[in-house]
């Protein structure tokens, strides 16, 4: 892959995530000034990659985005539902090219056509959006010609349909206008039946006279300008009206200023895209400071120097609008210092996974040389040789720094779970709208960190919850209304780091977890017998939710109703070493809880011989480990078990699960280690215990690839491989 495009694909990513974090909040926010900059800001910065690369098929596609926001910007238009949609399906078609660049190097050769599609839903938005009545500022100024000669500003206020829902009272907010003349309200489409009418929806336009300036009705709907259309009628005023640059903030002449500078550039290649993208900026930051004619004079210009292939025309139209310059600032003497330059230093650097992984892998072969010496340091004392003691000192130092070393290297592959949470809104988003259940999604602890392992395959037992959270747990509204809960429910995550672990919590305030629904099911599917269902607990019969192939759906969707959700939740935790359980509050709601390891490279073993070999075992699966005489293991069946403070531990001999042979009943006292796993207890007969280290795995590989009931395997100090015991597996 060319080294250009690649680092256009990991930029083009990056500013992707970004809009769609922005478009996100954006939407439950559409008043916020600073929202609709951040969107357009890494929307427009997007389009110009694009043209960099030449890639104009997206650069067109993105290009009709970034104008519906920058009338979204300039408050020509309001923010729409489907507006955001269509935005977001441009980010997906974005998304998919960068895949296919990834794969092939080179630049997709069929993206016309999908751009055009991108494009033509925009335009079909754009077109849906248009104002009705486009002489309304004639039509009210007609109506109201007695105030017309005492008024300066004409407002025209659409504010968002979900207006009622943030506490907003938008026919308040016209009301405390300064200067207020006269006021009218219409509504935003014709009115619907009385069936048919929500009457939690704003659907209203409120259009105002106002004696005060444009910059005072601006400051008064600070918040709300993205929905206000403010215009100026005392033309003969001066700046505000006449596009004197006089108005230009100096942040907007330095965006001006900065457009020339990109004219100057000689590069035919891009002249298309520098053209264009300055162009397109000066305006928008003319209009942004309520300079339309200025703003049209640039949109001439920049047509003028795309067809005749000569940027003056732009620069040109661009310093017109500069000159003349703002008063000087004060001159520096003759001698006096230039200030001093200050140095910017990058924070960041860009690596190479793989080359994460050989320094991980490096780093667990240098632990092994450490652990060899501290082997060969044993053996020295043990023979009373005179250099042991020499080394003592040396070696634990080595030990103190390997170890730093691993939590260093193991701290590089770590990512806040950030990266993945992320991608839950928009999901959130999409199957609310399905299935008409208004949820409200809340993220704490988003800069929680984890390793690259860990936060990677968090993403599908996250999106198993969640869709199961919104199918199952949340109630439709009419249910909500009887149970006195607010119509929007509210969906919340939660991540926190202890200690080794990372906690990730879903809770939702829906109904809980139906025992008796989850019962009834179980039974019909023959999970247990009828005697044992009803012999077991809540906690125990919410835990069968996990049972493969379990679901209570009365019939399948494209959400649920396969049961493969939650059983795939806990199969994805606990191959990583993690625990998963739920905790149901009837008619309150249900939180599930991911308990993972920080890390699954850099693993607490206990050491245990069976069999003649050394196997290592989690120490997070340890609950205890136990000597007790060989008569309290009793027969149950076919199988062994032992009674420890009143809960009946199945027994197996590890060395007979490796091994496929039969339990032995030799000696007198058995070696036990009681382990739970997935909610699951069972004992592990070995011959002695050894010691607890903390090592790094290594992952199977050769034709150890596959081998079920090992997580991965590290070297002994005295060079023997101990294998890490996946108990999941050997249990199962």
């Amino acid at each position: 892959m060319k080294e250009f495009i690649e680092q256009f694909i990991l930029e083009s990513r990056e500013l992707v995530e970004q809009a769609t974090a922005s478009l996100l909040a954006l939407e439950q926010s559409p008043q916020d000034a600073e929202c609709v900059d951040a969107t357009f800001r890494a929307i427009h910065t997007l389009k110009g990659g694009a043209a960099i690369v030449d890639f104009f098929a997206m650069e067109r596609a993105v290009h009709a985005a970034e104008s519906a926001l920058s009338a979204v910007r300039s408050g020509h238009r309001s923010l729409t539902t489907p507006l955001v949609g269509d935005c977001f399906a441009c980010l997906d078609q974005v998304s998919r090219w960068l895949d296919s660049m990834e794969q092939s190097g080179e630049l997709p050769v069929d993206a016309d056509a999908q751009a055009d599609h991108c494009i033509a839903r925009i335009a079909a938005e754009d077109r849906r959006n248009i104002e009705p009545d486009e002489n309304w500022f004639e039509d009210f100024a007609k109506r109201n010609q007695g105030l017309r000669s005492k008024a300066r500003t004409i407002v025209r206020f659409t504010p968002h349909s979900a207006s009622f829902y943030r506490g907003e009272d938008p026919l308040a907010l016209i009301a405390s206008l300064p200067g207020l003349l006269s006021m009218a309200l219409e509504p935003v489409d014709q009115w619907p039946s009385l069936d048919e009418l929500d009457p939690f929806a704003c659907k209203l336009v409120v259009t105002a006279f106002s004696a005060a300036s444009a910059d005072a009705v601006s400051a008064h709907l600070q918040g709300h300008t993205s929905e206000c259309d403010i215009r100026t009628l005392d033309i003969g005023m001066g700046a505000a009206a006449n596009g004197s640059p006089s108005v230009l903030t100096e942040h907007s002449r330095k965006l001006l200023e900065a457009q020339i500078i990109l004219l100057d550039e000689e590069q035919a290649a891009t002249f298309a895209g520098r053209v264009a993208s300055a162009g397109l900026v000066a305006a928008n930051v003319l209009r942004h400071c309520r300079l339309s004619a200025s703003a049209d004079l640039v949109v001439r210009a920049t047509e003028q120097s795309l067809h005749e292939n000569n940027a003056q025309y732009l620069q040109q139209a661009i310093a017109n609008i500069l000159a003349p310059a703002p008063a000087a600032a004060p001159q520096l003497a003759a001698n006096a210092p230039e200030p001093a330059q200050v140095e910017t230093v990058a924070r960041s650097l860009r690596v190479d996974a793989q080359r994460v992984d050989a320094l991980v892998r490096l780093t667990g072969e240098l632990s092994v040389v450490k652990n060899a010496i501290g082997h060969v340091l044993k053996l020295a004392g043990a023979s009373a040789n005179s250099m042991a003691g020499a080394l003592k000192g040396p070696h634990g130092d080595l030990d103190h720094l390997v170890d730093e070393l691993q939590r260093a290297v193991l701290g590089i592959r770590v990512l806040p779970l950030r990266t993945v949470l992320q991608r839950l809104p928009r999901l959130v988003r999409e199957i609310s709208a399905g299935l008409d259940k208004p949820v409200k999604l809340l993220i704490d602890g988003d800069d929680t960190e984890a390793d690259k392992a860990i936060v990677e395959m968090l993403f599908e037992p996250l999106l198993h919850i969640v869709r199961n959270a919104m199918d199952h747990g949340v109630e439709v509204a009419t249910v909500r209304r009887e149970r006195s809960k607010p119509a929007l429910a509210t969906l919340r995550i939660r991540a926190s780091r202890q200690e080794g672990h990372v906690l990730v919590e879903v809770e939702d305030d829906g109904g809980g977890v139906e025992v008796a629904r989850v019962r009834a099911v179980a039974k019909e599917r023959g999970v247990a017998s009828s005697e044992v269902l009803d012999a077991m607990t809540d906690e125990q019969i919410i835990d069968l939710v996990f049972v493969a192939g379990f679901s209570t759906a009365s019939q399948v969707t494209e959400l649920s109703g396969r049961g493969v959700g939650m059983d795939a939740v806990r199969t994805a935790v606990e191959r990583v070493g993690g625990r998963v359980a739920i905790d149901s509050r009837p008619g309150l709601g249900t939180t599930v809880k991911l308990m993972l390891p920080f890390s699954v490279m850099l693993t607490h073993v206990m050491t245990v011989e069976a069999g003649g070999q050394m196997f290592g075992i989690p120490l997070d699966a340890v609950v205890e480990a136990i000597s007790v005489p060989l008569e309290t293991i009793v027969g149950v069946g076919a199988a062994w078990a032992i009674v420890r403070r009143n809960r009946t531990i199945p027994v197996f001999e590890l060395a007979g699960l490796l091994q496929g042979r039969e339990q032995r009943r030799d000696g007198h006292q058995a070696v036990i280690v009681v382990a739970a796993v997935g909610g699951q207890w069972g004992g592990l007969r070995v011959d002695r215990l050894g010691e607890r280290m903390e090592v790094m795995l290594k992952p199977l590989d050769g034709l150890l690839t596959g081998l079920p009931g090992i997580a991965g395997t590290t070297i002994l100090g005295d060079g023997r491989v101990l294998l890490v015991l996946d108990l999941a597996e050997v249990l199962q």
